[in-house]
């Protein structure tokens, strides 16, 4: 009697021991091909501040496959030879990024052969399954030179604008020229570095994660991406503005002290509190809806009549 039932078990483990071997193969494989890629990522979050938000994006990125476990598809997984297609793509992006020192493309690359591993060994199925979480990686990987001066310009504009009007409506006599906010004798220099870009990447970040944690609507997600613009401006205006108060109350050392060491600390989980506070409001502002089947609809009707 008990043979049976071992056969049985036997030929229910032995797929997902497969399955996870081909899975822990794949997994090592892909690791040590993009160990200098990873060294490298690393190497890029430790020395430029608008990435250090990168260490938490992977665990959070696992975290999303936690949360999304009940929906995994455990009747549709299977291999499939598309994600052959994928890897292929990862191998030439991997070619252009190493070929010409391209940092971001070859993270990208291993972003791809990510995709095209688990589109191999669990089909469609269970790419779309892990596709917000693969997706949500992209925060890891610094932006290219043009994207990020792309951004990073408009951002320093509209900081210098902004802090420059908050001052005069504080009654200090500021003067924006350029990037460069005159307040009496001292020149505030909203450079590169303080375009507000790490901010901004760290709450577009937290909006996207919020949208995959949380199943709400699109338009709600889309409404939260959208809210992380301002919220950044407001965060980096602020510290722009303190900096300038303190000029102009305290002393010069205060103001660098704060700008410098003060302001690199608090200004990411100043922007956190800010973006709850906005998630508060738009939960009290919009109520929470329930969906209703039409049987329950017929069955309410007759109940009242």
């Amino acid at each position: 009697m008990t043979r049976p039932t071992t056969s049985a078990s036997s030929s229910l483990l032995n797929p997902w021991l497969i399955g996870v071997s081909f899975v822990a193969v794949f997994a090592g494989v892909l690791g040590w091909s993009y160990w200098p890629t990873l060294l490298e990522l690393q190497r890029q979050w430790t020395v430029e501040p608008d990435y250090s938000h990168g260490f938490l994006v992977a665990p959070i990125a696992m975290a999303f496959l936690w949360m999304r476990r009940d929906l995994l598809p455990v009747q549709q997984i299977h291999p499939s030879l598309w994600g052959l297609v994928l890897l292929f793509a990862s191998l030439l992006l991997r070619y252009v990024g190493v070929r010409f020192s391209l940092t971001p493309v070859d993270g990208y690359a291993l972003i791809v052969g990510i995709a095209g591993v688990v589109w191999l060994l669990g089909g469609a199925a269970l790419l779309r399954w892990s596709a917000p979480a693969i997706l949500f990686l992209l925060f890891m990987v610094p932006l290219p030179f043009r994207f990020e001066y792309m951004l990073s310009q408009p951002l320093q504009n509209v900081a210098t604008s902004a802090s420059c009007y908050i001052l005069q409506c504080l009654g200090q006599p500021a003067f924006a020229e350029r990037t460069t906010i005159l307040l009496n004798e001292q020149q505030l220099k909203v450079e590169q570095t303080c375009s507000g870009l790490r901010i901004f990447m760290s709450t577009v970040a937290l909006a996207v994660a919020y949208g995959i944690a949380f199943r709400s609507e699109w338009w709600e997600k889309i409404t939260v991406l959208l809210a992380a613009i301002p919220i950044a401006v407001i965060a980096n205006v602020s510290r722009i503005v303190i900096t300038g108060l303190l000029y102009q109350f305290y002393s010069d050392e205060a103001a660098k002290q704060f700008s410098h060491d003060i302001a690199g600390v608090f200004m990411i989980p100043y922007a956190v509190l800010l973006f709850a506070i906005f998630i508060f409001y738009l939960n009290r502002l919009i109520p929470e809806t329930q969906s209703v089947s039409m049987s329950e609809v017929v069955h309410r009707t007759r109940t009242e009549t």
